[in-house]
């Protein structure tokens, strides 16, 4: 499973990935007008990757959340105010929050004290808060 931290802003994501299987990692800036942010996302699909992408909740996420569920990959979406109390350095950047999510989404990270909500905002009944 790849699993990405995505730190998302309305015109771009920075990305942090794992893949938790061959152990490669590496980060990423990816661009929503170009397409680029799409492409990345249906090529790994394509690929048959599985994939988990660990998000905080904001209001500009639909379209990216809507793509994922097309996908069929999973979307964790957590709380703003759990991520950034788990910041070691409290100086913001898009690649140390990038880093932050993709670790806290790994299963092995859930003692952080992030809650997750695993699921898009368009399935309320099915999303289960898991710490």
């Amino acid at each position: 499973m790849v699993i990405i931290g995505c730190d998302y802003h309305p015109s771009m994501q920075q990305i942090a990935w794992c893949d938790n299987r061959s152990g490669a990692q590496g980060e990423r800036r990816l661009e929503h007008a170009s397409g680029e942010a799409e492409k990345f996302y249906r090529e790994l699909k394509q690929r048959g990757v599985e994939v988990r992408v660990g998000l905080e909740a904001s209001g500009h996420t639909r379209w990216f959340e809507r793509l994922l569920a097309e996908l069929e990959m999973e979307l964790w979406i957590g709380h703003p105010a759990k991520i950034a109390a788990q910041r070691v350095r409290k100086q913001k950047t898009d690649r140390g929050d990038a880093q932050l999510l993709r670790t806290a989404t790994c299963g092995s990270c859930c003692g952080i004290g992030i809650v997750w909500c695993r699921c898009g905002r368009g399935s309320r009944t099915s999303c289960s808060p898991s710490r």
